[in-house]
């Protein structure tokens, strides 16, 4: 499985810096049902932390270039 991913590093490290807790970095890159999860796990205060904190490792696994896509290649290009 050392097939590299077709989505880029760059849209997935800003939507997810911008919006992050919504889930919509992982929409792009394929993972549509844990994006969904993110974005209803932001309508409650207590979710809304959680899914900050998730968001935060999904920024350092994309800033560290380990973030997979939803077919669990690998992004490695930034543009």
């Amino acid at each position: 499985m050392n097939e590299k991913s077709n989505k880029l590093i760059l849209p997935a490290f800003l939507l997810s810096t911008f919006l992050g807790p919504l889930g919509i970095h992982r929409m792009y890159v394929g993972k549509v049902g844990t994006g969904i999860v993110m974005l209803l796990l932001t309508l409650s205060f207590v979710g809304l932390i959680v899914s900050a904190i998730w968001n935060f490792i999904d920024w350092l696994t994309i800033l560290c270039g380990a973030f997979r896509d939803g077919d669990g290649r690998k992004i490695t290009q930034w543009t």
